[in-house]
């Protein structure tokens, strides 16, 4: 019987820069760092949800980083990293996309409610209908790292 070993799964180095999966890393970082800058450069309301973003954009934030230097270092050579890696991704993918509805929903009640945006209000409108796009991109690299480290897994 013959079996895999794990060292050729998960690349570590410079090689996590060439990886099909793993190339979503910086995106991922210039994304998600947009949506934490400009979610906190807006004015927070009464019964806001943009506490929940911020909380889905610094905790991926940072655990995309730890991530990251994980795979740099190699410390991701054991066989539960493959199964970690999806796990993380699928996880930050719904945390992303439940905040990216929430954000969005805001910035539609903001636009409804004040339809006549003028100076400050439309400034903080405008920043976050950017952090709702960014937001959703951030989605989207999530997820495309999520499917791809599953097919990554399923090939160990």
């Amino acid at each position: 019987m013959a079996s895999t070993t794990s060292g050729d799964v998960l690349p570590t180095g410079g090689r996590i820069f060439t990886s099909i999966p793993d190339v979503f890393f910086i995106p991922e970082f210039v994304f998600g760092g947009l949506v934490w800058i400009l979610v906190a450069s807006t004015r927070v309301f009464m019964e806001n949800p943009e506490g929940w973003v911020m909380f889905v954009s610094v905790f991926c934030f940072v655990m995309t980083t730890l991530w990251f230097f994980i795979f740099l270092c190699g410390a991701n050579q054991s066989s539960i990293w493959p199964s970690l890696d999806v796990g993380y991704h699928f996880v930050a993918a719904v945390f992303y996309l439940s905040a990216s509805v929430a954000l969005a929903y805001v910035t539609i009640q903001l636009g409804v409610l004040s339809p006549i945006l003028i100076g400050d209000s439309l400034k903080i409108y405008r920043l976050t209908i950017a952090a709702v796009v960014m937001s959703y991109v951030a989605t989207l690299l999530y997820f495309l790292h999520a499917i791809f480290s599953a097919i990554r897994w399923k090939r160990s």
